[in-house]
């Protein structure tokens, strides 16, 4: 008889199960000497490319409008983390961005971080994120003057064949058991006529529920950072476009970035690009011949 089983679903290394505390993640990072360390982009949809290889690969596309650069935050490093020790804002302002009141301004600290909103196709109001800055002190500060009130393109953070890693919340699913939540086994028919239940909470001598025990709770809507996600290509809104637009987003009207493989996430949701923290031996680059645009292919 052909075994059922399957390994089991959860893993302890994502606990607390507990939703985001809003649609788009908070952007960690790991120091270095280059010049940006992240970029962001809507999830679009999914399709496949052949390499000039005649290899096959599945791609995300991302759409990644211009971000704005509003302002500059400053903070110093205490004993108890960084302390914020001042913001300067730009003139250029979003009706619905708060900033305060416009000028540059010098301030003794020890890192400076880029106040970033988005520029979405599909709706009026941005998301507002911090985008950390690379190199020493005097670098950030001079980058951090020279783009104050100005656009930031995708092309000048990351290039094609480069490794990154992505952060984004999970698909929200509610409330799920623990069956579908963790994979384990249902119960047989003796079961008291309760089968989609764990079989034991534990040991008798434990006066506790030990947070190892799949419980019933909340699926997705979580932060999740996928490793490794090679750049194949950026694309012109023309080459991604198909007739109708993409199916649950609409049509691509900015760079697009191809990215192998999947993106946590569904549509629409805001994506990060970071930095790879652990990017494996580097391989020879790859040229796109041939891009799904066919709306039967799920893109």
């Amino acid at each position: 008889m052909t075994k059922t089983g399957s390994p089991k679903k959860g893993s302890m290394a994502f606990y607390p199960r507990k939703r985001a505390r809003r649609i788009y993640p908070r952007f960690k990072y790991r120091e270095s000497d280059r010049k940006f360390l992240g970029f962001s982009g809507y999830k679009a949809g999914m399709t496949h490319v052949i390499l000039e290889t005649g290899e096959w690969r599945p791609v995300t596309i991302l759409e990644c409008p211009p971000i704005t650069v509003f302002g500059a935050r400053f903070y110093r490093r205490t004993p108890y983390g960084l302390l914020c020790v001042g913001d300067c804002f730009s003139e250029r302002k979003h009706p619905r961005v708060r900033s305060g009141k416009p000028g540059w301004k010098d301030v003794d600290c020890d890192s400076v971080r880029l106040l970033c909103h988005t520029n979405p196709p599909f709706k009026k109001t941005p998301e507002v994120f911090e985008l950390p800055l690379g190199g020493s002190v005097e670098e950030q500060v001079k980058t951090a003057s020279e783009l104050l009130g100005k656009d930031l393109e995708v092309s000048s953070v990351f290039s094609e064949g480069e490794y990154v890693d992505v952060t984004a919340v999970t698909k929200g699913k509610g409330y799920s058991g623990p069956v579908k939540r963790f994979g384990i086994k249902t119960q047989g028919r003796k079961a008291k006529q309760v089968h989609r239940h764990v079989g034991s909470l534990g040991p008798e001598n434990v006066a506790r529920v030990r947070p190892t025990v799949p419980m019933p709770g909340q699926l997705g809507f979580q932060t999740r950072t996928e490793f490794n996600k090679r750049i194949l290509k950026f694309a012109s809104p023309d080459e991604v476009r198909i007739k109708g637009g993409i199916p649950h987003y609409g049509v691509v009207r900015n760079t697009a970035v191809l990215l192998e493989g999947s993106v946590p996430g569904p549509k629409k949701r805001l994506v990060f690009m970071k930095v790879a923290s652990r990017p494996p031996a580097p391989k020879s680059p790859v040229k796109v011949s041939f891009i799904c645009t066919s709306s039967q292919q799920g893109v």
